[in-house]
C-alpha cells in the first residue's frame, strides 16, 4: 500500500471515528433511547441518519462522474440487489444486537479506546459472531447461486 493510500485510509478512519463521537453514536444509552420509540424516545440520532444519507448520496453522485478513485485502482460498489434469507436474517440479528447493546461495530471500535472495559464483552461477542458467520457462510449456499 502506498503512503498516499495509507494516509487516505487513516484520515478516513479518523474522520469516521470523530463523526461517531460528535454524533453521540458511541453512547449506548443515547442509541437505546433513540430505539425506544414506545418509551422516552430521543430523536436526535434521526438527524445523524439524515446527514449520513445525504453525505452518502452526494458521494455516490460524485463517484458516478469519476473514472476511478483518487487513491485506488477501481471503485468497490456493490451491485447485488438480492434480498435473501441470509441478508434479512443478518440484518435482523444486527438490529437486535444493536438494540440490546446500544453499539454496532464502528462505535464499538471507538469505544474500545474511549471506554475499553465496558466494551470488551461486546467486542468479544462481535468477534465470535463474525467467526461463526465465516464458518457458516462457507457451508451455506447463497440463494440464487449454484451450491
Amino acid at each position: 500500500m502506498s503512503a498516499w493510500r495509507f494516509a487516505g485510509a487513516m484520515a478516513s478512519g479518523a474522520l469516521f471515528g470523530a463523526g461517531l463521537v460528535v454524533s453521540g453514536m458511541v453512547d449506548p444509552a443515547l442509541v437505546r433511547a433513540f430505539l425506544d420509540v414506545g418509551g422516552e424516545w430521543n430523536p436526535t440520532l434521526a438527524f445523524v441518519l439524515a446527514a449520513a444519507v445525504t453525505v452518502s448520496a452526494l458521494g455516490y453522485a460524485v463517484q458516478r462522474r469519476m473514472r476511478q478513485p483518487l487513491l485506488g485502482d477501481r471503485f468497490e460498489v456493490p451491485h447485488n440487489r438480492t434480498l435473501d434469507t441470509r441478508l434479512l436474517g443478518g440484518a435482523a440479528l444486527f438490529g437486535v444486537g444493536w438494540g440490546l447493546a446500544g453499539l454496532c461495530p464502528g462505535p464499538a471500535v471507538v469505544d474500545l479506546v474511549l471506554q475499553p472495559w465496558p466494551t470488551l464483552l461486546f467486542a468479544a461477542a462481535m468477534l465470535a459472531g463474525m467467526a461463526a458467520e465465516a464458518g457458516i457462510g462457507r457451508r451455506a449456499p447463497v440463494v440464487g447461486q449454484p451450491a
